[in-house]
């Protein structure tokens, strides 16, 4: 099977696209390693994990498609240049999705060199003599990694194979599927051991803010309950995240304001440095593509401004009175101007264009220079996970603090004295409002109520190619044909 055919010599070439310096988004050349002599230092063991996060950085992954994952699940269109541009993802919104899909193949394979870098790290830093507390800290951070990785997959694409060690020459490539129980086991054991191992994050030196902590394992787990239902076990690690300091933010804003990178809201996100003369269409890549993406088309508004992901007008409808979040997130007509400049509702063919990771031109002069993060985790959503586990367990009256203080933050009132299900729809829309386009949305469609809540609500905006089937992907055409052991494939496809 393609996705998992790296073989460990050229899994260490891939590793030096980093370097061993205590920045760990600093790469170093490719062709400076020795198979011989890696894994024996503490360098060897730094610049091993930093590989292990890049393919997170990568198109298939947070740089493209799972931010795109909001326009399936309806908050957005694709937009872009009209006609062909975006093809695939205009396919997977539109529910006809194949298992020839570009971008279904992306996500499938987008995990495996992350994968695969973890494993190796896993193997062969336990046995280098180093510090062992950075030992810990490098281990606890291939657990939750790999967590990580494997979370993608199983909510997208159901039983995975499962690879928990490096491959080598004369392993067996073509591996059979396992069953999603089994993958989120793993998932479990590897972000309990990361929490355990991982530093808090108040420890890390700037240098190494960015990395995996403590909190990010135990929210992340937190988030592996909740799709799996397990409410007591939701309510106890969101506690334990608070326990740790985080909070949120004063401003909504500072969430995608690239002067507060890492803030006190930020569990874990995706960095990036806003380039270094790296192709923008590569791997070693540095640079986020949100801004040049998402910027309105034919606007100069922003360095590049493709115009993908317009919010709906269903979604901007969705706003209630007052929410402060809506001027942060949309660009729409009257609203406040962006670096100066006066917004067009004609630059979209919805009328609105996304706002919430625009970066001025003074920070990302060019198409290829911005620094913006991704979050993947805050708090705000650690405390709407705790507010729907509390709902869930009949404790409604308890689950008003923690959805009270997300929606207070945005400018809107508390709520109280509501009926379990009254809560569990208010909480939902919460979820919906306080993480657009963060990739968050389509997870809560396909895992509340077993995904009926998510063809409801697809249904009702005229999504009505929608049906279970479309609640996880195929496993993609290329990688049936070269591993037949995949199949069958999922009911439907």
């Amino acid at each position: 099977m393609k996705m998992f055919k790296y073989i460990l010599s050229i899994a260490l070439m891939t590793f030096v696209a980093v370097s061993c310096s205590e920045d760990f988004l600093d790469k170093a050349p490719l062709d400076s390693i020795n198979t011989e002599n890696f894994y024996v230092t503490e360098a060897d063991a730094v610049a091993a994990i930093n590989g292990a996060y890049q393919p997170l950085q990568w198109p298939k992954l947070y740089n493209m498609r799972m931010w795109t994952s909001d326009i399936m699940a309806g908050n957005s269109v694709v937009g872009a240049g009209g006609g062909d541009d975006g093809r695939e993802t205009q396919d997977m919104a539109n529910y006809v999705t194949t298992t020839d899909n570009p971008g279904v193949l992306d996500l499938f394979r987008g995990p495996a060199p992350g994968i695969l870098r973890c494993n190796i790290v896993l193997q062969k830093v336990s046995a280098i003599d180093m510090d062992e507390d950075l030992k810990n800290r490098v281990l606890g951070e291939a657990h939750f990694l790999r967590g990580l990785y494997y979370f993608i997959l199983v909510r997208y694409f159901g039983d995975v194979p499962l690879i928990t060690e490096p491959q080598e020459p004369g392993d067996d490539l073509r591996p059979s599927r396992d069953d999603k129980d089994t993958v989120y086991q793993l998932i479990i054991d590897d972000l309990t051991a990361a929490k355990t191992m991982l530093p808090e994050k108040s420890t890390y030196s700037s240098d190494d803010l960015g990395r995996a902590t403590k909190g990010a394992a135990t929210g992340l787990l937190a988030k592996v309950y909740l799709t799996l239902g397990e409410w007591d076990n939701v309510v106890t690690l969101c506690d334990e995240v608070a326990a740790l300091g985080y909070d949120l933010n004063t401003s909504y804003g500072d969430n995608f304001n690239v002067n507060s990178k890492n803030s006190i809201e930020s569990l874990f996100e995706i960095q990036y440095t806003g380039g270094a003369g790296e192709d923008f269409w590569s791997n070693e890549n540095q640079a986020s593509w949100l801004s040049t993406f998402t910027g309105p088309r034919n606007s100069d508004m922003v360095a590049g401004g493709w115009g993908w992901n317009q919010p709906t007008q269903e979604f901007v409808d969705s706003y209630e009175a007052g929410d402060l979040r809506k001027d942060v997130t949309v660009l729409y007509d009257g609203c406040p101007q962006f670096d100066g400049q006066d917004y067009d509702p004609a630059y979209s063919t919805t009328g609105y264009n996304l706002r919430k990771f625009l970066v001025s031109k003074a920070f990302a002069p060019t198409y290829d220079s911005s620094p913006m993060d991704f979050p993947v985790l805050r708090y705000a959503d650690v405390l709407l996970m705790k507010a729907e586990a509390l709902n869930n367990l009949s404790r409604t009256s308890e689950a008003e603090a923690p959805l009270n203080k997300v929606r207070e933050r945005a400018g809107l009132t508390g709520v109280s004295g509501k009926s379990q299900a009254e809560m569990k729809e208010i909480i939902l829309h919460e979820r919906r409002m306080e993480l657009a386009f963060e990739g968050q949305r389509w997870f809560d469609l396909i895992r509340v109520d077993g995904g009926q809540y998510g063809l409801d609500f697809l249904h009702s905006i005229g999504k009505l190619n929608a049906t279970t089937k479309h609640l996880l992907f195929p496993i993609p055409l290329k990688e049936t044909e070269s591993n037949p052991n995949l199949l069958p494939n999922n009911p439907g496809y």
